[in-house]
């Protein structure tokens, strides 16, 4: 069968470059045609470097874009890509960083042979970031669960079926948020264990900010759900504290409507026109190997 990594990168041509050797170690005995596209998001700094050991790779080509559009929306265009002008049988989209491990591809790889045209994401069991972080993640996926119904323990590191990309480039919320557009699109996924692993270089990139604005964005591909719950929580929470009606009992309402605002906000980012044309971002193709 045929395997695409597809590798969003902005400014990390270190880890990219040692994310590489890493992949054609872990594949090379496989019995497969495996193939890397790296989608360089405009970065500011030099991306292009020497790969000497790629031996077990088919080929590898870095995409380069013209403007930065951010992590998501670098998924979206590479997914697209990958459909309109490659042939493949499953796209393992993954981190260019070294937190989505390496050697966890060959138990996709492995899955997905008898998996037909069911599509695998790996499930996190065990993160690598501070006490603090990990916190506020198991809030995001509590919140999600809560306003969403949704239970989502998965992030970029999938292995996706070619009917599976194909519904994702139908599915306008794609362009804002990867794993609630997957989550939404396919009711039968399968998973695998995956376990969080360390950055290459540098510290990790997801802050406090960041992970509320991925959570809320997730959040956003359910917002008729989101807004059914809040509507009942908000006539529920009023009955409950109409005699004792306060500033610090109201807060809870105030920080809803908020999440509400945001939400909405967020949800303005799915844009079909600009995700149906996002190959037009697209600068110039690097074609490595």
């Amino acid at each position: 069968m045929k395997y695409l990594i597809l590798i969003p990168i902005y400014n990390d041509r270190e880890s990219l470059k040692l994310l590489v050797e890493n992949i054609n170690t872990e594949i090379k005995d496989l019995e497969h045609e495996i193939s890397l596209v790296a989608i360089n998001d405009a970065s500011s700094q030099q991306i292009i470097d020497t790969y000497p050991n790629i031996e077990g790779i088919s080929s590898f080509e870095i995409i380069n874009m013209k403007e930065n559009r951010g992590h998501a929306r670098c998924i979206a265009t590479g997914l697209k890509y990958i459909f309109e002008k490659k042939e493949f049988d499953f796209v393992i989209p993954m981190d260019g960083d070294g937190e989505d491990r390496p050697e966890e591809i060959k138990n996709f790889i492995q899955l997905s042979e008898q998996s037909g045209e069911k599509s695998i994401v790996g499930e996190r069991v065990r993160r690598s970031e501070g006490l603090f972080f990990q916190l506020c993640y198991q809030f995001h996926k509590f919140l999600t669960l809560a306003f969403t119904g949704q239970s989502i323990k998965f992030g970029n590191f999938t292995c996706l079926s070619k009917s599976t990309v194909k519904k994702l480039l139908d599915e306008k919320a794609t362009w804002n948020s990867f794993s609630g557009s997957l989550k939404k699109v396919e009711n039968d996924l399968l998973s695998t264990p995956s376990i969080r692993g360390k950055r290459y270089f540098g510290p990790s990139q997801m802050s406090f900010l960041n992970l509320l604005k991925h959570s809320l964005s997730i959040i956003s591909v359910f917002r008729k759900t989101v807004l059914i719950r809040s509507a009942l929580f908000i006539v529920f929470y009023i009955l409950l504290i109409k005699s004792n009606a306060s500033i610090i009992t109201s807060l809870p309402l105030v920080l809803l409507l908020i999440m509400i605002y945001s939400i909405s906000s967020l949800a303005l980012r799915e844009n079909v026109e600009e995700f149906n044309n996002s190959l037009t971002n697209i600068l110039d193709i690097d074609k490595i190997k």
